[in-house]
């Protein structure tokens, strides 16, 4: 097919819910991605952080063949190996032995946190959340987010959600009624970007969830899976959560979201509460299981860290030479570069030269390699920046 024929199909078949950029994608291969015209991109946000291995995965892909071959899927009602060892390997790693619900994605999972919060509460219902928050596109989920863009059109919305400062206790505080049962955060906001939470915010919240009885739900949609140099964000902060919520990165490529839980919170959705029928299926939880032991045999959480402080270094040296940046923020491999004017522009210069990238709030770009990038492709990626950049002086 042309490209042209595609983009014909698109406008014909296919609901115009998203802003594309004229490129049709044909192959990819750890941090690259080839177009229809066989030219290369360095994929540097890939699949808006689906991506934490890059693209075809080997490992991954072997997973998938292996378990296509022989059970694709079984329904939730009864028991598959893939599922019980990727529960396993979860709650292992997540520091608190969780007990895990298996979904979709992002949305889902922040959806079924709800839920669980509106259990536990036994009559309270709010749910305090932050300005500049994301957690999804279905109804509760968007009630909670903290950004009124989003919710344009689709009022009235699920009641009992308030979004208050990020960083700032008092308004949590403030904020807190009897009604209250539960404070729902993002400890990096992606979509609201960038800003990163304080470590005396987040151990202060912790310790006022625990005095006031609320659950403290943090959303790692973004943050998970190692994207920060540790596999999971909150644990920069020497905290335990009582709600975690995990998709994109976790699948490899394929859908799959889920909820862990504190064991003791274990049992408040009981049997025919809630339900995905999709969720935890074998093949996504046998190629989840791929990235979660490619990311501890390759020491990627090591590069992680390494490659992303190395990133931070190259793009403060950007900032020393280019006075439209305005600051640099972020963890591990989820970099924010807020500059002093709208951000698409440059996106759309760095996509000429062949870097992806991303612009979010306007004014921010995201950058977001896969967490096997190297040192060359960081640097490859800093010299179109730095060319790109110059074009805006």
């Amino acid at each position: 097919m042309k490209q042209q024929d595609i983009f014909k199909i698109y406008n014909d078949c296919i609901i115009s819910t998203y802003i594309k950029m004229p490129l049709v994608f044909v192959k990819g291969k750890g941090s690259y991605l080839w177009d229809i015209h066989n030219r290369r991109y360095l994929d540097f946000f890939p699949g808006w952080g689906v991506g934490n291995l890059g693209h075809c995965h080997p490992k991954i892909m072997s997973a998938v063949r292996d378990q296509v071959s022989k059970l694709i899927f079984v329904p939730n009602n009864y028991y598959h190996i893939p599922q019980a060892r990727l529960a396993e390997e979860l709650s292992r790693l997540s520091g608190f032995s969780a007990k895990i619900f298996f979904c979709n994605s992002g949305a889902e999972a922040n959806e079924a946190a709800i839920k669980l919060a509106r259990k536990f509460g036994k009559g309270r219902f709010e749910i305090i959340t932050f300005l500049n928050s994301f957690h999804g596109r279905t109804l509760a989920a968007l009630a909670a987010t903290g950004q009124d863009k989003y919710k344009d059109g689709f009022q009235p919305l699920p009641k009992g959600f308030l979004s208050v400062p990020f960083n700032d206790l008092e308004a949590v505080r403030r904020a807190t009624t009897d009604r209250t049962v539960a404070i729902m955060i993002e400890l990096i906001q992606g979509e609201g970007g960038i800003n990163v939470a304080d470590s005396e915010f987040i151990s202060g919240l912790r310790r006022f969830c625990d005095e006031r009885r609320l659950l403290l739900i943090i959303d790692e949609v973004q943050t998970g899976i190692g994207r920060t140099g540790k596999f999971l964000a909150y644990q920069h902060y020497g905290i335990i959560p009582d709600v975690v919520t995990l998709a994109k990165s976790l699948g490899g490529g394929l859908p799959i979201g889920a909820m862990l839980v504190r064991r003791e919170l274990a049992n408040v959705l009981g049997q025919g509460s809630h339900a995905s029928t999709f969720g935890g299926g074998c093949v996504v939880c046998k190629a989840a299981l791929a990235v979660l032991r490619t990311i501890q045999r390759d020491k990627l959480l090591v590069n992680a860290k390494n490659l992303g402080e190395y990133l931070l270094a190259q793009l403060n040296s950007l900032r020393d030479k280019y006075q439209i940046i305005d600051d640099i923020r972020g963890k591990g491999l989820m970099i924010g570069i807020e500059l002093k004017a709208k951000a698409r522009e440059v996106v759309e210069e760095c996509v000429k030269r062949g870097l992806l990238i991303n612009c979010t709030h306007e004014r921010v770009l995201r950058v977001m390699p896969a967490l096997n990038v190297n040192k060359k492709q960081v640097d490859q990626a800093i010299a179109i920046l730095d060319e790109v950049l110059g074009l805006f002086i």
